[in-house]
């Protein structure tokens, strides 16, 4: 049923949460795992010139560190845990709209399920931060698992 599956992740709680709902999913059906980060570059566009955020849009990490090693830490805690159940896993680090992002790629990628996950926050809070998750939702045919981190028992 599911030969690939893509989480996007930045490294944080609640995208841990989506990982290891991933991870369970790729052992049950034996698929390959894709670990997305995206660096969002409308909320980073401020502080930096544009031939940084032009580099960061093309997924050129390599001269800032501090962004490389995030992605390589958010990715790489996909991979190792993946590690222990024998799957594979591909890496993958890019700049731009995280929505937009997700959606692209799991189109180009041909993925089966996106696993993501989501702070449940509802009415204001959620129009007020906006939810990249929602966005992914309307932005792709893909089907999308939401992984509730409120819901969680960690």
């Amino acid at each position: 049923m599911y030969d690939r599956i893509l989480v996007p992740t930045d490294g944080s709680d609640v995208a841990e949460a989506a990982v290891k709902q991933a991870v369970d999913l790729a052992e049950k059906y034996g698929a390959e795992i894709h670990a997305l980060y995206v660096a969002d570059t409308d909320a980073i566009a401020y502080g930096l010139g544009t031939e940084q955020v032009d580099r960061i849009r093309q997924g050129k990490f390599s001269e800032m560190t501090e962004l490389r090693e995030e992605a390589e830490a958010a990715t790489g805690h996909v991979a190792d845990l993946a590690a222990e159940h024998n799957i594979e896993v591909v890496e993958h680090h890019a700049g731009g709209r995280p929505h937009a992002m997700i959606a692209d790629y799991a189109e180009d990628h041909g993925i089966d399920l996106i696993v993501m996950g989501s702070h449940g926050r509802a009415g204001v809070r959620r129009a007020l931060l906006g939810s990249v998750t929602e966005r992914t939702l309307r932005s792709t045919h893909t089907p999308v698992l939401v992984v509730d981190y409120q819901g969680t028992d960690e």
